[in-house]
């Protein structure tokens, strides 16, 4: 080979080694292209691999202790997710601290047309980042992702990145949920077991000068039998400081639309948007889940620089005038579980083998819905989606006592984190509910009606096509509330049987028939689902003895039953499909608990073996028909 091929041969060798160099780091530091579910943005890193951890209560000497140094004395090897307190029952774990982690790496590439973004799918509470001892972004609440745009001068494009995220889980009675002392003991409490740490998973996410903002494929269906619109609608963010020509295209169903051709100034934004008609759509529903897939692509150029994927489906979502809801025109009278996400070892850091779990359990039980105090992981998301399951989707704006409530900073947070669910989580057709939270006070004053109303119409102008409802605990005594008026759907929370209630109102089963035929009549044009009912259980013994296996039998049956006898229903959820931790010196109604053990389960929390109402509330779920036929349909 002549000298001079033999250079250029050289060169170019040397010039790859320089582009791959940087990834070979970076799947040394633990960064992996892609992501743990499939919706979502490209360019994408999984953070994985090694990340350190210590807690510090003390609190002090940032820079010089946990920045600036490269020791690792103090500090333990951990991974992400994490909760630090899995396994710490005590007071003090359910109060709080403050932990810190760190994670060095290098980027993937260190060409300077790219910024760089980190997403933390969920971190509890109070967090706040620096990079390379510059602090980037702080973040407050759980359970939804944010995302911190790293500043271009916080970074080493070459070299060794420290990260660096102190966590506060000690949590106010503004929060959500918020903390408090029960009465009587003044032990902690917080709704439930106040996890500490990185929860999910974080990405490192790689932006070539244009960014997706936020993406939305919504379908909306006239009548079942009806051709179907759907609007396509992307923001467009320009990261860089030039003025960029861009153009944007979507696909749905494999189905290429153009969304336009626009020239965005530097550092700006600029929304999208088209509808598209679908002829003869395929409907989804939990007996038939059909999907489409969706893409986004931005391109400057001959180059596509940013790009999105997601799944959605075509439904349609109805309260009738009669009260009952409808799915694609047909009535529902959904049987359903409730769901924490929590493990022995891990507490609520689980993965994503924990959640196909879930899932699987949901449907040999014959259940239709889950719902959670908080919205799940986006895996759990895309399985409701995939086995037709579907998900009363609430913010966990959980008994919020009303002094607190009534301060407009805490209802704009709870509005925010309504806002922040919804545009999270909008394009999964698996939510039926928007719910703007649980167990306020029973007796909604005008406070929380200012509440109802703004969140019921937020919640409606960010997503038309979905019904609002909120969560109540049942009691006889607190009558009609018009304060409900903006709602479309009322959850009843019911325990009748098994706590007493203010002044016994519950304490007596024989009076939950009744009391439902009285919400019916408050809320003839609602939906009324019955959102919790359960018993908890934890040995043998006899059917009268609360606690017992044979008295969870016995309680679901009855419940069971009284609502099968009420075809005007919508749905009924049994609280919940396994057991989970909830506070120290929790007792739940039990006269022998097993603290902080939330015993109502049909799972067990240890083994997740079957409790003998298990198969009591599979017989019970497959004998109701959860879907109806359509309006003249067979």
């Amino acid at each position: 080979m002549p000298l001079t091929r033999l250079v250029l041969a050289a060169c170019a060798t040397l010039l790859s080694l320089a582009v791959l160099a940087p990834d070979a780091h970076a799947q040394r530091d633990g960064l992996t292209r892609g992501a743990l579910y499939e919706s979502g943005p490209d360019g994408r890193y999984l953070m994985g691999g090694e990340w350190l951890f210590r807690l510090d209560t003390a609190d002090q000497g940032i820079k010089q202790r946990f920045m600036r140094t490269a020791s690792t004395a103090g500090w333990s090897r951990t991974t992400v997710p994490n909760a630090w307190n899995a396994t710490d029952g005590s007071n003090e774990s359910m109060r709080g601290t403050i932990g810190w982690y760190r994670k060095d790496f290098r980027l993937p590439s260190a060409s300077r047309r790219l910024s760089w973004v980190l997403r933390f799918e969920s971190v509890n509470y109070r967090a706040r980042f620096w990079l390379n001892g510059r602090p980037i972004g702080r973040n407050t609440g759980a359970y939804l992702p944010f995302e911190i745009r790293i500043p271009s001068s916080a970074l080493k494009r070459r070299g060794t990145n420290r990260l660096v995220v102190r966590v506060d889980n000690r949590r106010l009675p503004t929060d959500f949920p918020p903390s408090g002392l029960t009465t009587g003991t003044n032990l902690p409490t917080g709704g439930w077991w106040n996890y500490g740490g990185i929860l999910r998973e974080v990405y490192l996410r790689r932006v070539d000068r244009v960014d997706l903002n936020t993406v939305l494929a919504r379908p909306e269906l006239p009548c079942a039998n009806c051709d179907a619109t759907v609007l396509l609608r992307t923001t467009v963010r320009n990261a860089s400081s030039d003025t960029q020509r861009v153009r944007v295209t979507g696909t749905f169903g494999g189905r290429t639309v153009s969304l336009g051709r626009a020239s965005v100034a530097g550092r700006s934004f600029k929304q999208f948007s088209r509808r598209i008609r679908v002829r003869n759509p395929r409907l989804w529903s939990p007996d038939s889940p059909a999907l489409y897939n969706v893409r986004f692509r931005v391109r400057v150029g001959d180059r596509q620089v940013a790009g999105w994927r997601l799944k959605t489906g075509v439904r349609k979502i109805d309260v009738s005038a009669a009260g009952k809801l409808l799915l694609n025109g047909r009535p529902l009278s959904i049987r359903g579980v409730g769901l924490h996400e929590d493990d022995p070892q891990v507490g609520f850091a689980v993965g994503n083998e924990r959640r196909e779990q879930y899932i699987a359990e949901v449907r040999e039980l014959g259940a239709t819905m889950i719902r959670s105090h908080y919205p799940l992981h986006p895996y759990l998301h895309e399985l409701a989606d995939r086995y037709g399951i579907l998900l009363w989707s609430e913010v966990p704006v959980y008994a919020v006592k009303t002094q607190y409530l009534k301060r407009e900073v805490v209802r704009k947070l709870a509005a925010r984190e309504l806002e922040a669910n919804i545009l999270a989580n909008q394009s999964h057709p698996s939510i039926l509910v928007w719910s703007i939270g649980n167990e306020l006070s029973s007796r909604p004053g005008p406070v929380q009606g200012d509440y109802i109303r703004r969140a019921t119409s937020q919640a409606k102008a960010l997503d038309p096509t979905r019904p609002v409802g909120l969560a109540v605990a049942g009691y006889p005594s607190v009558g009609c509330q018009e304060e409900y008026g903006p709602l479309d759907v009322v959850g009843i929370n019911d325990y009748f049987g098994w706590y007493p209630g203010p002044n016994g109102v519950i304490a007596d089963r024989e009076f939950l028939g009744g009391y439902l035929d009285a919400v019916r009549a408050c809320y003839p044009r609602k939906a009324i689902m019955v959102t919790e009912f359960g018993a908890e259980a934890n040995r043998d013994g006899p059917v009268e003895e609360k606690g017992t296996f044979a008295f969870q039998q016995e309680f679901v049956n009855y419940h069971l039953a009284v609502y099968a006898a009420r075809p005007w229903l919508s749905g009924a959820i049994y609280w919940a499909l396994e057991e989970f931790r909830v506070r120290p010196g929790w007792e739940g109604g039990n006269p022998r608990p097993n603290p902080p053990i939330h015993e109502k389960g049909l799972l067990r929390f240890a083994d997740r073996s079957k409790k003998p109402a298990w198969f009591d509330v599979q017989r019970a779920f497959a004998a109701t028909q959860q879907i109806g036929p359509a309006a003249g349909g067979t």
